[in-house]
């Protein structure tokens, strides 16, 4: 989200080696230049150097904008805040320029789940299509408490720029509306071919169509250029997992997660160490998944589901106790759960959630034809004892 025009300064350094014979020059070997790391996506590399070169006479102007950049695209938002921060207490750049970094804050903010703070810095940014970008993302993050007004304020200022229409189609992928999104991604690519990661953009809308094949196509192209992408390599795993079993999910996750094992990155590491759960049909899932409860958003789903399968009904109903449902899962699950609690303390009130939130999901457009559409119906007829309705609906 954040770019920087401006190139680094470049640096090389001659090492001499003392030999028996006398001092003699070695062949001369160069530190990589940081506009090396930047292009290679070595944000480990980059934000090594420029933190050595902070505390150095080679720092200059540009240090400090290149850290805060390379610390934002490894995902260590803590850090990339706190140089922005910095940046903008020294006063050192042009009046615009301190404005711009105010929204540069806002979105470190976000990527820390900082909702309030990231208001209240975008708004002393720039009205720009970034600050709309970034205000439209902090509506539909909030979802409770957002306002569908000021949300659709943002929406109708989304232009037909490349970065704005990203920016809708991921609206739309984390609102469920995934064809929606697959639409806008495809569009982009017949513009871009270039623009590889659409692949795996569209292949996450294929994995949540349940086209776990054409998924895969999608996902080779990318995967033949970038052999080591994790988000990738855990999509292909996931879609193999639907396809055939955990072990030939693990399989094609067992690679990276032996590099991962050493790797200082967590957020990898957080959704390799989640889905080997699943895929190993819950093995060691409350040493896991109760810690990435918030963290990985399929956590707390698949920790509801654990319980239930152990007959743990009062555990199960707890965590989505204060959960409001925006998916059909999401859904589901509660009306399962609200159903088993509702049969164990023979509570009137929690079935009759159960049969609404079955009902709601049974007679929408999107999911009424489908099997778990068909399920909730059914289940929703038998909360009601109308097994008359269950059997028509079978046939």
């Amino acid at each position: 989200m954040m770019m920087h025009n401006r190139k680094p300064a470049k640096r090389a350094v001659v090492v001499k080696r003392l030999d028996a014979g006398g001092v003699k020059p070695a062949e001369k070997k160069t530190v990589p230049k940081l506009e090396e790391y930047i292009n290679n996506h070595d944000y480990v590399g980059a934000v090594t150097l420029l933190e050595y070169q902070r505390g150095t006479s080679e720092a200059n102007a540009l240090t400090l904008p290149w850290l805060a950049y390379a610390a934002f695209h490894l995902g260590d938002y803590n850090k990339a805040l706190d140089t922005y921060t910095e940046m903008i207490k020294k006063g050192e750049e042009k009046k615009e320029d301190i404005s711009l970094l105010h929204l540069y804050v806002a979105c470190c903010h976000f990527y820390l789940g900082q909702y309030s703070e990231a208001e209240e810095a975008a708004k002393k940014g720039p009205a720009n299509k970034l600050q709309n970008r970034l205000l439209l993302h902090l509506q539909q993050a909030r979802k409770d408490d957002g306002d569908q007004g000021e949300m659709m304020k943002y929406h109708k200022r989304i232009t037909d720029s490349t970065e704005d229409q990203l920016s809708l189609a991921s609206i739309h992928y984390l609102r469920s509306h995934f064809q929606e999104a697959t639409d806008i991604y495809k569009r982009l690519l017949l513009e871009y071919r270039d623009y590889t990661a659409l692949r795996v953009y569209v292949a996450l809308c294929y994995y949540k169509l349940d086209y776990y094949d054409v998924s895969l196509e999608m996902l080779a192209t990318y995967l033949q250029q970038y052999k080591d992408s994790a988000i990738a390599i855990n999509l292909k795993a996931c879609n193999h997992y639907k396809l055939y079993d955990g072990k030939a999910a693990e399989a094609e996750l067992k690679t990276m997660t032996d590099q991962l094992q050493a790797s200082s990155h967590n957020m990898e590491n957080n959704l390799f160490k989640h889905n080997l759960v699943v895929f190993r049909n819950g093995e060691n899932a409350l040493q896991v998944w109760p810690d990435l409860v918030g963290i990985v958003p399929e956590a707390r789903l698949n920790l509801v589901i654990y319980y239930l399968r152990n007959h743990q009904i009062e555990e199960a109903f707890d965590m989505l106790r204060d959960l409001e449902p925006n998916t059909p899962q999401e859904y589901i699950l509660k009306g399962v759960v609200n159903a088993a609690y509702g049969q164990l303390i023979d509570s009137r009130e929690n079935i009759k959630l159960a049969q609404q939130y079955f009902q709601l999901v049974g007679a929408s457009s999107s999911e009424c034809d489908t099997i778990p559409g068909r399920q909730c119906m059914a289940s929703c007829f038998f909360l009601l004892k109308q097994v008359s309705s269950i059997v028509i609906l079978s046939c």
